[in-house]
Parts: structure tokens; sequence; C-alpha cells
């Protein structure tokens, strides 16, 4: 079935992302390493933000971390602007998108296919993800696999 998988957008913009960084194994996503490579300042504080190429992140798990340093690198590299001003419907989408970059910035599909064992457990084990995260994930590759499977087949 992966012989027919067509990536999105955002699935080619993050492999050329991690191209870019040298970065091809799920050992080497690591928050600090990435920030280095990117030249971001990485704080940890009560809340989760981003101000120029400062990324502030709220103090919690691992896990929980390196999901909101996905989410937050969303915007840092595909937002622009000060949501004190804008629409609160943009803002939404911008939430939106910065959500569905982290799932697959955390979780890069390009690893995904090559990952043996496609279960829960084994994507919390090897992307160092949340059990909720880890299910979306999955279930957002195998629809897509499935999806492609079907217009195959039409």
């Amino acid at each position: 079935m992966e012989g027919c998988y067509i990536n999105t957008h955002l699935e080619d913009y993050i492999q050329d992302l991690y191209k870019y960084l040298r970065i091809n194994r799920p050992n080497q996503l690591t928050i600090d390493s990435i920030a280095k490579k990117l030249d971001l300042n990485i704080y940890y504080g009560k809340f989760s933000l981003r101000f120029g190429h400062d990324l502030v992140i709220q103090k919690s798990t691992k896990q929980q971390e390196w999901q909101v340093f996905g989410h937050e690198l969303g915007h840092y590299l595909r937002h622009c602007g000060n949501h004190y001003t804008m629409n609160r419907l943009f803002i939404d989408l911008q939430e939106y998108h910065a959500n569905h970059f982290a799932y697959h910035f955390c979780v890069p599909t390009f690893m995904l296919q090559k990952t043996d064992e496609l279960s829960i457990s084994a994507i919390m084990n090897l992307f160092n993800v949340e059990y909720d995260f880890a299910v979306k994930r999955l279930e957002m590759y195998q629809n897509k696999l499935y999806k492609e499977e079907l217009n195959h087949v039409l």
C-alpha cells in the first residue's frame, strides 16, 4: 500500500525541512537540536507562545513539550501577524494549521513509512508523543492510506 502514497504539500514541506536539517531518524527529533539548527531560543514557562526567534514552551512532560514545540514551530515557520490585531476566525484558522503541522512535524510521514510496527504504543515510544496524539496521528496516516488505496483501485 505504501507504494501508492502521495505526499501532501505539508508532508513534502516537513520532509524537506528535515532533510535540510539532516534529520532522518526518530531518535534525532529533539527540541534542543532542532532549535539550535533553526537558530531559535527555547524558554520554558507557565504558558506557550512564539515571539520572533523565541519560543516559550509550557513546562510539562517531555512528550507534551515536544508536541507544543511542534505547534509553536508551525506558527514560527508558516504564520505571520499579531494575534492581538487579527480577526478571531483567522486566529482559529492559524491554530488549526499549527495543530495540523504539529502532528506531521512530531511524527513525520516519511519516518512513519519506514516504521515496521504501526501501532499506538510504537508511535508513542518511537516519536516521544502522548497516547492521544499517537492515536490521532495513526488515524490520520491510516485514513490517508485507505483513501489513496481506494483512488488507486477506482
